[in-house]
């Protein structure tokens, strides 16, 4: 059933007051890429990049908003596509509020990122093309997923079982299997300067260390 009788209330504070406050744009950052690609490894060193410069953000993990948010889901092509709405929806709440959501989902497909993008404004969704080769990932394999994808135990699993669609137009992409992490998160620093996520005496600050 859909909401009917519901009517948009403006807040008093609006989104350019906050984001004038924390000095930086609210926008979404949506890593994607294969299971052990270093999603939320990379979403974690960022956040904690963002941090220490005092940026306002928060992560939010595959594995954990499926504890809760979204844990009536499974892994079905349908459920996928409801996972993946709910955490845009979530994150353009977020973005309202003047945080810099960082999003670590393998989100495989084209048209559900491409639905997310869509939600918000021109510039507030950064895709991050999380590139690493499968048999990288599969050596990592921290989850052991992969080997019992292999087996069969596992199904619709992400490039084994189901595809994973590379991202056409991202504004970001980093290598994981040839880069460190370091040198990933000076990648990604830059390139959301060289965006105007950051404004003031916080680009100046960020600009001056890189």
């Amino acid at each position: 059933m859909k909401s009917d009788n519901v009517v948009w209330h403006q807040t008093a504070v609006t989104r350019p007051d906050r984001n004038k406050l924390h000095g930086h744009e609210s926008v979404i950052i949506w890593f994607t890429g294969l299971s052990g690609a270093g999603k939320s490894t990379l979403a974690n060193a960022l956040e904690a990049r963002l941090h220490e410069l005092r940026c306002a953000t928060i992560v939010l993990d595959g594995d954990n908003v499926r504890h809760g948010l979204c844990g009536d889901l499974s892994f079905s092509h349908e459920d996928r596509e409801e996972n993946i709405r709910r955490i845009g929806e979530m994150s353009k709440l977020f973005i309202d509020a003047g945080v810099i959501p960082l999003t670590a989902f393998i989100s495989p497909f084209r048209s559900d990122r491409r639905r997310v993008r869509e939600l918000v404004a021109k510039g507030d969704f950064v895709e991050i093309y999380v590139r690493c080769g499968l048999e990288t990932c599969e050596q990592r394999d921290v989850k052991g997923m992969y080997k019992k994808a292999r087996r069969g135990e596992i199904k619709e699993f992400t490039g084994i079982s189901s595809p994973y669609e590379e991202p056409e137009d991202a504004e970001i992409i980093v290598d994981t299997d040839t880069h460190t992490i370091e040198e990933c998160v000076d990648h990604m620093m830059n390139e959301l300067v060289r965006l105007n996520v950051f404004h003031g005496p916080l680009e100046e600050r960020i600009a001056s260390s890189l």
